[in-house]
This record gives structure tokens, C-alpha cells and sequence, in this order.
């Protein structure tokens, strides 16, 4: 009886082309707003909405101290031919390896292997992975906590004034930071970095800089060192001309995240407050642009990044609750 009603509806009454039109707008609607369980534009929910249906999955991240810093201190006069000045920053007795003219391919056949075959720990180990695919070598012994300069240069009869055009088959320079004492090996988790380092010469006049660092792991991998980006006062020191090893902001967070080099200490008001309220402390690290700009209340609220509207896809905190608390209770 229901289909004769349904087809002769259809056949002489407007109302089932209606019908059809309303249940599709229907649908459509609960989709957009989220009737259905699915996704909805934060713009269109409320705060209690936004708060409860966040999808910013929390990274679980581990405490890890980095005992190697390298910087660059006169970068405007590194060249191939006068060489380098570079400051390590250790907090244990290290040696500074210094390979000029790497080759591209066997450096990161070097790094897969500290992952799969045997562990990069001394430079030795390093030239066993490199198959001596470089120009020259130089190598230093760093006491703990001394910052004096090192120079490093090519040698006059190795007569290289350039290393061809890009792309480029050698690195200019690669640093490798080991830990000298055996029994500091078995404490820290990293055991070694290495820094790939550009230097200009007549076919690249790049500035000198840093172009990656690795962290080499005692379980077998290696990360990238990256930077964090902070929130910073508007009175804080201008970072445009900071070059990638170089740290511009709030060196008691970057310290806990085991990202912080040795630099004169901001102000103490610099970097504190978060870039929404502007009255909680940054806390949060958000992935993947690496802005550090939130605070434990405003975090929820977001699932774009509120300095370059990047999609949040993780976060961690650089402290938790009850450090935070501990560093308030010592400060007053």
C-alpha cells in the first residue's frame, strides 16, 4: 500500500521532488554543524565546543640533556681559504673532529649505519663509516666548559678554493662532537653531533652558517636539531641576522627541552607571556612549525598555530604542572 502511495505521489504531486530537496538540506546541514559526530570549522563552534572536540594529539616527550653546543662566533669572516673560528660549549671533555670537503653520500650512509650496523661514539667510528671520503682532517681536545675558539683551515697545498657549483657533491665542513671519556658515554643518551657547516667560497657566497645538526643517539638514532620559536617582547633583541645555531629566546625553557646553547641570558621578562592572554607563561611547543607561544590555559583552544596559522598536527610541554610549580615556589 505504501509503494501505490509512493508512486502515485511521484507521478502526479510536486511533493516528492520538495521532499527529496528538504532531506538532502537535511543532511547537508547536520554535516556542516556537526550533527553526525563529524568535523566542524572552530569558527562556527563555541568555546565549550572547541574545548572538548580539540583533535591536537599531546606528543609524549622524554627529558633528554644535550651535552655538546657548537656556535659559529665571526661568521662574516669564515672563508674556504682563511678558514673558521668556532666556539664548542661542552659539559664534559669532548673532541672536536673537523672534516673538510665530506662526501654528501657517505655522511648519510654514516648516519644509517649509526642506526643499523654500529654506533658513531668516537671519531674513529666515524671514519670507518666515511670510507676516508674527505679532504682533510683536523682535530682538538675540549676540556669541560671551555669556550675557547678553535681554527680550523685547510692547509695551503691541499690548494682547494672551492668546492664546484651547487648542487655539490662534498660539504665544505662537517663537525663531530664526541664524548671523550668512555664512562660519559654511558650516562648521557646522545653520544655524539654532528653539524654540517657551509662556509663561502668563490663558486657560493652563501653566508656561513650552520646548515644541520644531528644528534646521535646511544639506542641507535639520530634527530635533527631544530629550533624552537618563541613568543618575544617587542623590546627583546631583533633575531632577523641569528644565524641556525643560535638561540634567541628564553634559554631557561629552551634548557629544559634540551635545546639551549650557550648565550648571553635575556631579560627576564622577554618570552614569559603567552601570545593570546598575555598573562600565562609559554609552556607549549607546537609541531610541526615549532613555535612556542602558548600557555597552559590557551593551548585547548587551538588547533591552528596563532604565528603562522599552521595546522597544529602535535604539541608538548616544555614543563609540567608541577615543575612550573616548583620554579614559582624557588622564585618567590
Amino acid at each position: 500500500m505504501a509503494a501505490v502511495f509512493l508512486v502515485m505521489l511521484y507521478e502526479y504531486s510536486p511533493l516528492f521532488y520538495i521532499t527529496v530537496v528538504f532531506v538532502c538540506f537535511l543532511v547537508t546541514s547536520g554535516l556542516v554543524l556537526g550533527w553526525f559526530g563529524l568535523g566542524v570549522p572552530v569558527i562556527l563552534r563555541n568555546s565549550e565546543e572547541t574545548e572538548s572536540s580539540t583533535r591536537v594529539l599531546k606528543k609524549r616527550m622524554r627529558q633528554v640533556k644535550n651535552p655538546f653546543g657548537l656556535e659559529i662566533p665571526h661568521p662574516a669572516t669564515a672563508s674556504v681559504t682563511k678558514g673558521i673560528t668556532l666556539t664548542p660549549d661542552c659539559l664534559e671533555d669532548c673532541i672536536l673532529t673537523c672534516y673538510w670537503g665530506c662526501s654528501v653520500q657517505k655522511l648519510h650512509e654514516a648516519l644509517q649505519k649509526h642506526v643499523y650496523c654500529f654506533r658513531i661514539k668516537t671519531p674513529q667510528a666515524l671514519e670507518d663509516a666515511l670510507y676516508s671520503e674527505y679532504l682533510y682532517r683536523q682535530q682538538y681536545f675540549i676540556k669541560k666548559n671551555d669556550k675557547e675558539e678553535k681554527y680550523c683551515q685547510l692547509p695551503e697545498d691541499a690548494q682547494v678554493v672551492d668546492f664546484g657549483p651547487v648542487p655539490r657533491s662534498r660539504y665544505p665542513l662537517i663537525a663531530l662532537l664526541t664524548l671523550a671519556d668512555e664512562e660519559d658515554r654511558e650516562i648521557y643518551d646522545i653520544i655524539s653531533m654532528v653539524a654540517v657547516i657551509h662556509i663561502p667560497d668563490e663558486s657560493y657566497r652563501l653566508s656561513c652558517r650552520i646548515l644541520y645538526q644531528y644528534l646521535l643517539l646511544a639506542q641507535g638514532q639520530y634527530h635533527d636539531l631544530k629550533q624552537l620559536f618563541m613568543s618575544a617582547n617587542s623590546t627583546a633583541p631583533s633575531s632577523s641576522d641569528a644565524s641556525p645555531g643560535e638561540r634567541s629566546t628564553d634559554r631557561s625553557l629552551l634548557e629544559k627541552a634540551g635545546l639551549a646553547e650557550d648565550e648571553p641570558e635575556l631579560h627576564e621578562e622577554n618570552s614569559k607571556d603567552c601570545v593570546v592572554c598575555q598573562n600565562g607563561t609559554v609552556n607549549w611547543v607546537l609541531l610541526p612549525c615549532r613555535h612556542a607561544c602558548l600557555c597552559d590555559g590557551c593551548i585547548k583552544y587551538f588547533q591552528q598555530c596563532p604565528m603562522c596559522r599552521q595546522f597544529v598536527q602535535e604539541s608538548f610541554p616544555l614543563c609540567s604542572k608541577k615543575e612550573q610549580d616548583e620554579d614559582d615556589s624557588t622564585r618567590i
